[in-house]
């Protein structure tokens, strides 16, 4: 954890906004991410994203560091909402991957193309396990390194890989099924 980010953890602790603040303008953006590619949903991840931030005033005391950045606490917590609000409107919609996709002047042919490409593959991301999943947003979306993904999970880099070979393992025999 850099300096930077434990001096704000501890001006946090003593209830300070502007640390507050800033631990949110770091790392809103990268939660969002997560959360919204996990529920597909850009007003419940705008929600989830708030409380994420919310748990993290009201428990920033029992945050410890203990090898693992802020962000992987962060994370953690999104996660468990994330299952809370799945269990609550049951199995998540498949994922927008061409939300918030810049728009371009590709052909009609093009533009057909490149949506059937994205339903192919957010059908195939919904069949991943959570972790396969987390992986890959991590790893894929978030451009994490295996030992940055790692530390955000909070496994070996062995596990990482793992998951990431099983992961794309499933995804390519998805998309293998889904293009005949």
């Amino acid at each position: 954890m850099s300096g930077d980010e434990s001096s704000l953890i501890e001006r946090a602790k003593q209830g300070e906004p502007a640390a507050f603040a800033a631990l949110y303008d770091r790392h809103q953006p990268a939660v969002y991410r997560y959360v919204f590619f996990q529920v597909g949903d850009a007003t419940a991840a705008e929600d989830l994203t708030s409380e994420v931030f919310v748990r993290l005033v009201e428990k920033v005391d029992q945050f410890a560091y203990r090898g693992r950045p802020l962000l992987a606490w962060l994370y953690t917590i999104a996660r468990n909402l994330i299952i809370d609000h799945r269990r609550r409107a049951g199995r998540s919609p498949p994922l927008p991957l061409h939300e918030g996709m810049p728009a371009d002047t590709a052909s009609l042919d093009e533009t057909a193309e490149r949506r059937l490409t994205e339903e192919r593959l957010t059908a195939a991301m919904a069949g991943l396990t959570d972790e396969q999943r987390q992986v890959v947003l991590l790893k894929f979306i978030e451009g994490l390194d295996n030992e940055g993904v790692a530390q955000m999970m909070n496994k070996s880099v062995g596990a990482v890989k793992s998951l990431q070979h099983r992961a794309l393992a499933e995804l390519r025999r998805a998309l293998e099924r889904s293009g005949d």
